[in-house]
C-alpha cells in the first residue's frame, strides 16, 4: 500500500496443500530446528573473547530452496493453468510453503552447504560442558567469577524474603 492508501503492487506466494500429505507416503519425517541457549551464549562468548562483531539475519525465502527427495505433485494453481493443459498436475523439485519435509530439507541443503565450505559440526552435545566452556571464556577475557545470586536483573530489584 502506499502512504495514501492506495495499492502499490500486489503480492502472493505459492503455499501447497501441506494438510493432504500422508506421514510415510508423501514425507518421512518432519523438523522443526530449536537452538539452544547455550549455543547462542557460547557463539557470543567467542565473539566477546575473539573482539568480533556479530550479526544476525533472516532468510525470507529459505525453504524455497530445499531440494526434494520425494516425488511430490501438486495442482495447477487456479487461475494459472494453461488453456487444454488443465489436467496436467506440477512436479515439484523444490520445497514450497506448506510441505511437511521443508524445514528439514532446507536444513540438509544449508549444513552441506556450510561443510562444503569448510564449517565443522558442532560434536558438543552436553550442556554442562558447553556451560562450563562459557564460563571460562568469560573468566579469561573479563575475569568473571561465580558473583553468587543477582540483586537486580534488567533494572528489576529482586527482593529476597
Amino acid at each position: 500500500m502506499k502512504a495514501d492508501g492506495s495499492i502499490d503492487k500486489y503480492k502472493a506466494r505459492l503455499v501447497i496443500k501441506g494438510f493432504r500429505q500422508k506421514e510415510g507416503f508423501d514425507y518421512f519425517d518432519t523438523y522443526s530446528p530449536v537452538t539452544r541457549i547455550t549455543s547462542i551464549r557460547l557463539v557470543l562468548a567467542i565473539a566477546a573473547l575473539r573482539n568480533l562483531e556479530v550479526h544476525q539475519m533472516d532468510v525470507k525465502t529459505a525453504f524455497l530452496n530445499g531440494d526434494l527427495e520425494e516425488e511430490i505433485y501438486m495442482e495447477q494453481p487456479e487461475g494459472f493453468s494453461a488453456p487444454g493443459q488443465e489436467g496436467k498436475v506440477c512436479k515439484l523439485v523444490k520445497s514450497l510453503y506448506g510441505l511437511k519435509q521443508a524445514p528439514k530439507q532446507w536444513h540438509q541443503k544449508f549444513d552441506q552447504v556450510m561443510l562444503n565450505n569448510g564449517f565443522k559440526i558442532n560434536e558438543c552435545d552436553n550442556d554442562d560442558k558447553m556451560i562450563k566452556s562459557t564460563k571460562d571464556m568469560l573468566k579469561a577475557r573479563f575475569d568473571m567469577k561465580d558473583m553468587g545470586l543477582a540483586d537486580v536483573i534488567l533494572g528489576v530489584k529482586i527482593n529476597r524474603t
